[in-house]
């Protein structure tokens, strides 16, 4: 099987899950999928293939913006798609936890779907996003 092929069913694959996560938040599978890392572990063989045949990752310098530099102008497809499942697997497990957390506050699921979109795309943005309805949520509730 080719690297391309292993890659497209990882990068298609994650979009069936968060599908579920936002459409269908309180199903049995979505439940199953968010009760345990099953997806990021998944996603993590992956992730270990990829950068253990892309040559060269772990003799990489994180310690530099520079080191982090050269990395990026180096890479490979390999490297690339190691660095690509690295983001879908963390994104997708902040947005598990999202939904869990969202849930467990209370909070309606039609205010998180903004925040999780932004998590699966921007990552960090979404997260930020929801710490803005977290706090708007919490004075709603002191009020």
């Amino acid at each position: 099987m080719a690297y391309e092929t292993i890659f497209n069913i990882y990068n298609i694959g994650i979009l069936i899950f968060w599908l579920l996560l936002l459409f269908f938040p309180r199903s049995k599978a979505t439940q199953k999928i968010t009760n345990y890392p099953w997806i990021p572990l998944v996603i993590a063989f992956g992730y270990i293939f990829f950068l253990s045949t892309s040559g060269g990752a772990f003799s990489a310098d994180f310690s530099s913006l520079s080191g982090l530099t050269e990395i990026f102008q180096n890479a490979n497809p390999r490297g690339v798609a190691a660095g690509w499942l690295h983001y879908l697997a963390f994104d997708f497990w902040v947005g598990c936890w999202m939904l869990k957390d969202s849930q467990k506050k209370g909070i309606r699921h039609i205010f998180i779907i903004l925040p999780m979109l932004f998590t699966f795309m921007l990552g960090p943005t979404g997260i930020l996003i929801y710490t803005l309805i977290l706090l708007f949520h919490n004075k709603l509730i002191q009020n």
